[in-house]
C-alpha cells in the first residue's frame, strides 16, 4: 500500500499545473540543497580540528555537548519557519477500504525523509569518524550519534505539534532568546550545566535509550492526534465560528485608497500564509544584532547599511515583494471595477511606509549601540519608504505567480508566489542604498554618507505622485497577462 501512496504522489507531483513553470525554482532549490548539504558536511569534517585549535585544553567532545541545547532549539525555530510539513488529500482514502493506521503511519513517514533531518547525519556523522580515528571509545561515539539523530527525529515530530499550537513556538522562541542572552552577558552559563547531561550522554552509551524513547514516545503523539481526527465528518463538515467585526475607522484619513488598506489589513488578519510572512518580518528586526554585535564590521560602514536597510524593510521585502500576488484570488473582480490603477498602487505604498514606520519605532533599543549606527537605520528607514518602496511596486509588476492565502505552508519554504525576477528586483533595493552611502562616506565623511541616504528617501517621497504614474503605466500594460496568469490553476 505505501508503494501505491509513493505512486498517486509522484503522479500528483509531475501533472501539476505549476510543474512546468515551476522547473526553474525547483532547480535553485537543488542547487541550494546540495550547497547547504556540502557545507554541513565540510563542517563536520573540520569541526574536530577547528575546536581542537581554537580551545586546544579543552575536549571537543565537551564543548559539542556544552552547546548541544542551542542547537536543538535553533533546529526547531529554523524547522517552524522552514520544514514544509507534508499534505496528503485523505478524503478520497477514508471511502475505500485502507486502513486509517497505514496512511498515518506514511504521512508521518514522509516527515522523517525532510532535508532538516539529515543536516545532523552531514555535520554529526563525519565529526563522529574523526573523534573514531582520534581513539575515542567506538561504543561511546557510536551511541553518541544516534543519540544526536534520535534528538533531531524528536525535533521532527515536536515541530509537527507546535504547527498545531504557535504558543508552544513563542515559548520556545522566548527560551532560545533568554539562554543567549544570559550566555552572553555572562549571567549564567547555561551550556556548562546542560552540556553536563549531554556529557552523561557521551560516557554512558546506555542512555541512548532516553533519546530513543523520546522519539517514540513524540511519534506516538504525533499518531494518535492525527487519528482522533482521522474522521470524514471532520474533514468535511462546516466549522461555524464568530466573526468579529473589526474596526478600522481610523484608516479613513488616508481618503480613497482607504478602502484598499482596510482590505490588506483584513486580508493579513483573516488568512494563513500573510500571517506567517508578518511573523517573518518581525524577526528581521533582530538582523542587526549579526553586524551591530561584530567587531569586524566597525571598518565596513557598508555592510552596515546593509543591515540598517533589513532592520526597517522586513514588512516591505517579504509582504510588499508578492503585490500584486497577494490579490489573485479575486484579481480578476478588482480589475472589473470602476477604480483608478493609481489608488490601488498608492494603497500598496501606504501599507509598506506603515510597515517601515512601525519596524523603526520598534528598533529604538538600537540606540544602545550609538547614535551613528541608530542614525544609519533612520536613514535606512526614510530610503525604504521613499525609494525601495517604488522599487518593490516595480518588481510587482513582474510577478504573475498567484497566492492561496490559506494554504498553510512555511513563509520561507513555500515556493507559492515565487519567481526569478523577485531575486533580480532584490539586488537595487539591498546595492543601491549602498553604494549612495559608501560613495560620500569614501571621499567625504561618515555623515556626508548618511546625508545622501537619508535625501534620496526625502525625494523619492517628494516625487511620489511622478513614481506611482509611472508604475501605474507598467501595470497596465501588464494588467490582461497578470490577470491570465492568475486565472490559471
Amino acid at each position: 500500500m505505501i508503494k501505491h501512496f509513493i505512486n498517486f504522489e509522484w503522479k500528483q507531483f509531475i501533472r501539476s499545473s505549476y510543474f512546468q513553470k515551476g522547473i526553474a525554482i525547483k532547480i535553485l532549490l537543488v542547487f541550494l540543497v546540495l550547497y547547504f548539504g556540502g557545507a554541513a558536511l565540510m563542517m563536520g569534517v573540520g569541526l574536530y580540528f577547528i575546536l581542537k585549535e581554537t580551545l586546544p585544553t579543552l575536549d571537543p567532545i565537551i564543548i559539542v555537548n556544552n552547546f548541544l541545547i542551542y542547537w536543538l532549539l535553533f533546529d526547531l525555530v529554523v524547522r517552524f519557519f522552514m520544514q514544509q510539513l507534508p499534505v496528503m488529500n485523505i478524503k478520497p482514502l477514508m471511502i475505500i477500504p485502507i486502513k486509517r493506521n497505514t496512511v498515518i503511519h506514511y504521512l508521518l513517514g514522509k516527515t522523517v525523509i525532510s532535508f532538516f533531518n539529515f543536516i545532523p547525519i552531514l555535520i554529526f556523522l563525519p565529526f563522529s569518524i574523526v573523534l573514531l580515528t582520534e581513539s575515542y571509545p567506538a561504543a561511546n561515539v557510536v551511541c553518541w550519534f544516534f543519540a544526536i539523530l534520535f534528538l533531531g527525529l524528536s525535533n521532527n515530530f515536536i515541530n509537527f505539534l507546535i504547527n498545531k499550537s504557535h504558543t508552544v513556538f513563542y515559548v520556545l522562541i522566548s527560551l532560545l532568546v533568554l539562554l543567549i542572552g544570559f550566555e552572553y552577558f555572562g549571567i549564567f552559563k547555561f551550556s556548562t550545566a546542560i552540556g553536563i547531561a549531554f556529557n552523561a550522554l557521551y560516557n554512558n552509551p546506555i542512555l541512548v535509550l532516553i533519546p530513543l524513547f523520546l522519539m517514540l514516545g513524540l511519534y506516538y503523539v504525533n499518531f494518535k492526534f492525527i487519528k482522533n481526527e482521522f474522521y470524514l465528518d471532520d474533514a468535511v463538515s462546516k466549522k461555524i465560528k464568530e466573526v468579529n467585526a473589526t474596526d478600522l475607522s481610523w484608516m479613513n484619513r488616508f481618503g480613497t485608497v482607504a478602502i484598499f488598506l482596510k482590505n490588506d489589513v483584513k486580508l493579513i488578519w483573516r488568512n494563513a500564509r500573510p500571517k506567517q510572512v508578518m511573523m517573518m518580518s518581525f524577526l528581521f528586526l533582530f538582523y542587526g544584532l549579526i553586524f551591530f554585535t561584530n567587531k569586524m564590521y566597525n571598518d565596513s560602514p557598508g555592510w552596515l547599511v546593509f543591515a540598517a536597510i533589513f532592520v526597517t524593510g522586513g514588512f516591505l521585502m517579504t509582504y510588499g515583494q508578492l503585490v500584486p500576488s497577494w490579490d489573485s484570488e479575486y484579481y480578476k473582480m478588482l480589475m472589473s471595477q470602476n477604480i483608478p490603477y493609481k489608488k490601488y498602487l498608492e494603497s500598496k505604498w501606504y501599507l509598506m511606509v506603515i510597515g517601515v514606520t512601525l519596524s523603526f519605532i520598534l528598533s529604538t533599543p538600537y540606540l544602545y549601540f550609538g547614535w551613528k549606527i541608530y542614525g544609519m537605520i533612520a536613514a535606512g528607514a526614510l530610503f525604504n519608504i521613499g525609494l525601495n518602496s517604488f522599487i518593490t511596486l516595480i518588481g510587482g509588476a513582474l510577478n504573475r505567480v498567484p497566492i492561496e492565502l490559506n494554504v498553510k505552508a512555511k513563509a520561507f519554504s513555500n515556493t507559492n508566489g515565487f519567481n526569478p525576477t523577485q531575486m533580480l528586483i532584490a539586488l537595487p533595493k539591498l546595492g543601491l542604498p549602498m553604494l549612495l552611502f559608501y560613495l560620500p562616506y569614501k571621499f567625504i565623511s561618515f555623515e556626508a554618507g548618511l546625508f545622501v541616504l537619508a535625501f534620496s528617501g526625502i525625494l523619492g517621497i517628494v516625487f511620489k505622485n511622478f513614481f506611482l504614474n509611472s508604475i501605474e503605466k507598467i501595470y497596465q500594460s501588464g494588467k490582461y497577462k497578470t490577470i491570465a496568469a492568475f486565472s490559471e490553476k
